[in-house]
């Protein structure tokens, strides 16, 4: 695993080891930041279910101002923390080590606003449709902020009607999809 472009580009970043994390595949980082295209310089960017950090990452070393990472594993967010010393984003980031929807709760009542999410929640679970309907009733994305959710190919995430979020676009690979989702 390796950061795909921008001032870290080529940039080895490790996984942790020990527990059940699916690294975003590079075929599909690097899609789907051909789909983002430009980063801009002031965006803040919240990596959920983070696991090693390295879409929070890609987001730095492609421009963004700052990344929160979520991950609850603490093999999880180690990781995390030795990948931003590594790449010298340390200081454009806050690691949390928390549930992702305790953390979500805290970053609404605190008035914290995202121009990206990016949520990889773990399959099989109902975690992806949890998290899309947590955030369309939460007030956490800027207005033209873009919600990305990593799911699995066979989950469909238009069961009920969204009152903030529209979807903006759908990408198949392999066994996974990205749903994109706008504000």
């Amino acid at each position: 695993m390796r950061v795909i472009s921008g001032e870290k580009k080529g940039f080895k970043l490790r996984s942790p080891k020990g527990v059940n994390t699916r690294p975003t595949e590079d075929r599909i980082k690097e899609s789907l930041f051909n789909i983002l295209r430009d980063i801009h310089n002031e965006s803040v960017v919240l990596d959920l279910f983070a696991g090693s950090g390295g879409i929070g990452i890609e987001f730095l070393s492609r421009g963004a101002k700052k990344t929160f990472f979520v991950d609850k594993s603490y093999e999880s967010i180690e990781c995390i923390k030795d990948n931003l010393v590594h790449t010298d984003y340390i200081l454009k980031s806050e690691v949390i080590k928390k549930d992702a929807f305790r953390a979500l709760k805290e970053f609404n009542e605190k008035g914290i606003r995202f121009n990206y999410i990016f949520a990889d929640p773990p399959y099989e679970k109902g975690l992806a449709l949890k998290t899309l309907e947590t955030i369309d009733n939460m007030d956490i994305l800027k207005k033209d902020g873009l919600l990305i959710i990593e799911h699995e190919i066979n989950l469909n995430l238009d069961i009920k009607p969204l009152s903030k979020l529209s979807k903006k676009d759908y990408r198949k690979y392999g066994s996974k999809a990205i749903s994109f989702y706008i504000y």
